[in-house]
Order: C-alpha cells, then structure tokens, then sequence
C-alpha cells in the first residue's frame, strides 16, 4: 500500500481488521440513516441513463450496501466491487447472499497507482463515502482522472463523499468542500459534473 504521505491525515480504524470493519458496518447506517436516500438516488441515475449500465465498478466497496441496494433495483447489473480490505469483502458476501453471483470481488487499494490495470471498462463507477480514504483531498484529482479511463464514452461517474464546511467536517484537509468535489471532477476531465443531492453532510456528483 502506498505509504502515507507527510501531510496526510492518518487513519483512526484500520478497516482491514475484521473488528474495526465489523464495527463500521455495524453503526454507518445508524450514524447516517440518509444514507438509504443516497443509495435510491445512485439507483435513480443509472436506471435513466441514456445508454445501458449493465457493468458498474464500486470504488471503495465497503460491506455491500451500496451494491446491495443497486444490485436489487437493477436485475441485468453485474457489479466490480473494489476495497482493500478482505474484512469488507466477507462482509459484502455474507450481505449480498445469492446476489453475490453477480459481483466481482477485486482485493485491491485505489490508493496504489497501478490499481486500474486489468479491470476493463465500465458503464459506469461509484463510490461512496470512500473519497476521504485517500487521507488528504489533493489526491482526490489523480483517483478521478484514473476513474475516467475506465469508462466507457459517456460513462457516468457517480461520486458521494462527506464535505467540509457549513453542515459539513471540520477538517478541511482530508475533506473537500462542495465546490472543491466538483472543480476535482472537472480538473479530472470530466466535462459535465452536477449536483444530485446534499443531505447530512454528504454531497452526491454525477460526472460524465
């Protein structure tokens, strides 16, 4: 894994501990129980596409709420779910049950540089609240300028992520503020990038 940098902001849990990732599992929705209303709304974009999404790559999987939810809302999908932490990937499988079998698990951190190759392109990447997990917002460009070379023409992008400021974190170098989140899509190439929904602290991005 790529070695912290001098000014990133360590990390509190280390989520590759079945303890720590069990435990994040355990209160995320109880902490934010909007999240099922972000969920709804990356569901709401794909399922309007102007063209099929029928394979979409989860940045930062997690325990499997997030594919979980699309997963169900979208019979045809077949989903990439990324995450370092081999704790988060049994999670996601004992959630998911039988959707599982439409799920690629790939153990694999998008903090390390090579960590696009073999995966094909796709219709379309999510990622929530997995941004901050760089540990400083300066990466957050780098990770969606790698993102963009995943998809295919006119792949869309759907990025949610905590902000910093009113309503928001307080710290300001791990997170970025709203506009910070769009002008890093767009320094990435994307070039439209609009706001979906902002709720509770988090701000969902659609980036084509």
């Amino acid at each position: 894994m790529m070695d912290l940098l001098q000014d990133d902001v360590p990390s509190p849990v280390d989520l590759r501990l079945m303890d720590d990732a069990s435990e994040w599992a355990a209160t995320a929705m109880v902490k934010r129980p909007w999240r099922c209303e972000f969920f709804a709304a990356f569901a709401s974009v794909l399922k309007v596409s102007t063209s099929p999404v029928g394979r979409v790559l989860e940045l930062g999987s997690g325990p499997g709420f997030l594919a979980e939810h699309l997963l169900n809302e979208m019979p045809s999908l077949a989903c990439v779910a990324l995450d370092f932490s081999p704790a988060m990937h049994k999670l996601a499988r004992e959630r998911l049950g039988a959707l599982a079998t439409r799920v690629q698990f790939v153990e694999r951190s998008f903090k390390e540089p090579e960590w696009t190759q073999g995966l094909g392109l796709f219709d379309a990447i999510v990622t929530n609240q997995a941004v901050h997990e760089l540990r400083h917002k300066r990466h957050a460009r780098e990770l969606h300028t790698q993102a963009r070379s995943l998809l295919v023409p006119g792949g869309i992008y759907l990025v949610c992520d905590h902000f910093a400021g009113d309503n928001g974190m307080k710290n300001d170098q791990l997170y970025m503020t709203v506009a910070e989140q769009r002008d890093a899509l767009t320094n990435a190439g994307f070039c439209h990038v609009e706001q979906v929904l902002l709720q509770g602290g988090l701000v969902l991005h659609r980036a084509i």
